[in-house]
C-alpha cells in the first residue's frame, strides 16, 4: 500500500503511438501547425524550426477506472489519468500518443479524483502490480474492458483530422502504423536499454525498453514517437517502390509514382532530432539491427537512380530536336 499524499515511484511506463499522413494537400507551416495542435487554451504548442519543423501539443488527460491488460489473465483494477499528445513533423506527418506510468503498488481503496488529477499521466493499481504481465498485456493488446491506449490515441487523432484547416486531399495514399511500447525500470547502476523492437502484421510495432528511475515517461514517449515516425517513413517509401513497378513501368509512369516520395518524404529522415539526450543513444540499437538508416539510404538511392535513368531519354529527345 502507498502512503497517502506521497507520489509513488513508477516502475513501468506504457504507451501507444499512431502515425500517419496529415490529410492535407499542402504541408502546414509552423503557425498553422500550432493552431491545429492547440489542445488546451492554457498551454502553448511547442514549435521548433531546427533542424526541421516540429510541433508538439500540450498534454490532455483522460480519466480511467478499469482493469489493466495482463498477459496472464490477472484482474488488476487501476485508477488514474492517461496523458495524450500530438506531434506534427514538417507540417506533413501527424502522430498521436497516449501513455501512462504506474507504481509497483497502490492503495486498496479508491481515492477522490483530486488525488489522481494532481498526478497527471499516473495510473495506480489496487494492490500490487504484476509488472511483467502488465507490460506484456499492453504490448499484445488488452481484452474487452481493459485499459485501451490505442483507443485514446486514435480518438485524439480523429479529433485533429476533423479540423477545418484540413482539406482531406492528401498528395498520396498511405497507411497508418501503430507502435506500442513498454518501459520497465532498469536495475540500479544500469543505463537505459532498448531490448526488443518487433514488426507484426497490420502495421503494428512493439518496443520493449528499460529506463533508470528519474527518466520521465514523457521522455520515453518522445523516443518512441521518433522511432514510430521513422518506421512509418520506411514503410511508406517501401510501399511506394513496390507500387511503382520499378524497372517494369515506362519512364513517365515510374516518375509519377515516385515523385511523392521526393516531394514530401525524403527530406524528413532525421533520427534523434527531438529525442531526450539521455535516450538518444538507444537509436544505435536500431542502426545496427535491423539497420534503419542503411535501409533508408538504399531506398533513397534507388529512387534517385531510377529518376536519373528516366531522365536520360528525355535529355536525348530534347537534344535531338535542336
Amino acid at each position: 500500500m502507498t502512503t497517502p499524499g506521497r507520489t509513488p515511484r513508477p516502475v513501468l511506463a506504457c504507451g501507444e503511438v499512431r502515425t500517419g499522413l496529415l490529410p492535407s494537400f499542402q504541408a502546414l507551416d509552423g503557425r498553422t501547425a500550432a493552431q491545429l495542435l492547440r489542445l488546451r487554451a492554457d498551454e502553448q504548442v511547442r514549435v521548433s524550426e531546427r533542424p526541421n519543423l516540429y510541433a508538439l501539443s500540450p498534454e490532455v488527460l483522460t480519466g480511467v477506472d478499469c482493469r489493466l491488460p495482463t498477459s496472464n489473465g490477472a484482474k488488476v483494477r487501476a485508477v488514474g489519468t492517461v496523458a495524450a499528445r500530438a506531434a506534427l513533423t514538417e507540417g506533413r506527418v501527424l502522430q498521436s500518443t497516449a501513455y501512462f506510468s504506474t507504481p509497483a503498488a497502490g492503495p486498496d481503496v479508491r481515492r477522490p479524483w483530486g488525488h489522481y488529477l494532481v498526478r497527471p499521466g499516473v495510473v495506480e493499481p489496487f494492490g500490487k502490480l504484476p509488472e511483467q504481465a502488465t507490460a506484456e498485456g499492453v504490448l499484445r493488446g488488452g481484452g474487452r474492458g481493459d485499459l485501451d491506449l490505442g483507443m485514446i490515441a486514435e480518438g485524439l487523432l480523429a479529433q485533429l483530422v476533423r479540423h477545418p484547416f484540413l482539406d482531406h486531399k492528401a498528395p498520396f495514399k498511405s497507411r497508418r502504423t501503430q507502435l506500442r511500447w513498454a518501459a520497465r525500470r532498469a536495475p540500479e547502476d544500469e543505463g537505459p536499454s532498448l531490448d526488443r523492437f518487433t514488426l507484426a502484421e497490420d502495421g503494428l510495432r512493439t518496443v520493449e525498453l528499460r529506463v533508470p528511475e528519474g527518466i520521465e515517461a514523457a521522455a520515453v514517449a518522445g523516443l518512441c514517437e521518433d522511432l514510430a515516425l521513422h518506421d512509418w517513413l520506411l514503410t511508406t517509401v517501401v510501399h511506394m517502390l513496390e507500387n511503382s513497378r520499378l524497372g517494369a513501368a515506362d519512364g513517365p509512369a515510374a516518375v509519377l509514382a515516385l515523385r511523392p516520395a521526393v516531394d514530401h518524404l525524403l527530406h524528413l529522415w532525421m533520427p534523434r532530432a527531438h529525442v531526450d539526450r539521455t535516450l538518444g543513444h538507444l537509436w544505435d540499437v536500431l542502426e545496427r539491427e535491423p539497420g534503419f538508416s542503411r535501409q533508408w539510404e538504399n531506398l533513397r538511392q534507388r529512387i534517385r537512380d531510377q529518376l536519373a535513368i528516366q531522365a536520360i531519354p528525355l535529355l536525348h529527345q530534347a537534344l535531338s530536336t535542336r
